[in-house]
């Protein structure tokens, strides 16, 4: 597998502990005692887990912290993250639960940062759905630290399954907003969201898709300049309703392929021996774009302009399809 280089470290699982029934967090030292690589609010670090099959694979994970001073994260001395698992997922959440115990050694790379937080105009306003609070929660300690006006919107289905409500509530205090479905009885209100945000204020968003692409459309259908609008998706692409196999064909060796229904079309060629770079598997990061020669693009990806969308020369095969039954790729 291709993705952009980065530097490999070993460590050991210090700690490990059920958070609730879904949640489980991690304490991870360097197995050599030193210092581990410092990191921003965002970052995340890639973790080497094995699948049910014995393949290996890469799962990303967002660094928490809760002090929020620099000098914390400057050249700490354990990384922490939390893994919820995904009964129907592709097995590296099983791993991270079901496998790993205090000792475990583990291969992982230097934090990087996707989603990073710019320097406050107006407030910060954090959006986490569930397991996506993770990356948000040393957003909020670093603005808490600054003394800079921050607020956090946290949504779940309910509280029993939210992590880390003790410690924000701590930390934030009625800078904390809270939603549980099970409790308000309907979906989370992001029409109040917006309304309640100041014209300086930039949202941090992280969660499911489903609310990441209501927020995007709210935003964006009530004008906001994308560049107030920063977010990460926390859950891994899904077969949807109507999904279908197609045909791909790589135009520089006319090697062709049946990308299946449940497959993307770049887990479709790595399993045949190509090489296509990628990271973030999530239509995210721009990485893996290939350019269309023929056919239809479902575009699913969160990189992409409107306007490249509309031209169909190019798509993020980590994530987007075929309308069709078949796509010509420059490859």
């Amino acid at each position: 597998m291709s993705h952009p280089a980065t530097a490999q470290l070993t460590v050991r699982v210090e700690e490990a502990a059920l958070l609730n029934p879904l949640i489980r967090q991690f304490r991870l030292v360097a197995a050599d005692g030193a210092p581990l690589p410092g990191f921003e609010p965002g970052a995340h670090v890639r973790v080497q887990v094995t699948l049910p099959d014995g393949r290996i694979d890469w799962r990303h994970y967002s660094l928490i912290d809760t002090d929020g001073r620099p000098a914390t994260t400057a050249a700490p001395a354990a990384y922490r993250i939390a893994v919820r698992r995904e009964a129907d997922g592709r097995g590296g959440s099983r791993f991270m639960h079901e496998q790993l115990q205090p000792g475990a050694l583990l291969q992982i790379e230097a934090p990087k940062n996707d989603f990073p937080l710019d320097a406050p105009g107006g407030a910060t306003v954090l959006v986490a759905g569930g397991i996506g609070v993770t990356p948000l929660i040393a957003m909020a300690a670093r603005r808490v630290a600054e003394g800079a006006p921050v607020h956090m919107h946290y949504a779940g289905r309910s509280r029993a399954l939210m992590a880390y409500l003790p410690e924000l509530s701590e930390l934030l205090g009625e800078r904390l907003s809270v939603h549980a479905d099970d409790e308000a009885g309907r979906p989370f209100d992001v029409a109040a969201l917006l309304d309640a945000c100041g014209a300086e204020d930039h949202l941090y968003i992280c969660g499911p898709k489903v609310m990441l692409d209501a927020v995007l459309a709210a935003t964006q259908a009530r004008g906001w300049p994308t560049g107030r609008v920063h977010f990460e998706l926390f859950t891994e692409p899904v077969v949807e309703e109507g999904d279908r196999p197609f045909e791909v064909e790589l135009a520089q060796s006319g090697q062709r392929f049946t990308v299946a229904a449940d497959q993307s079309l770049l887990d479709c060629l790595i399993e045949n021996g190509c090489d296509p770079m990628f990271d973030c598997k999530r239509g995210e990061c721009g990485v893996c774009a290939v350019p269309v020669i023929d056919g239809e693009i479902d575009h699913r990806d969160y990189v992409l302009s409107a306007r490249e969308k509309a031209e169909g020369n190019v798509m993020q095969i980590c994530i987007s399809r075929a309308k069709g039954a078949r796509l010509v790729l420059d490859l």
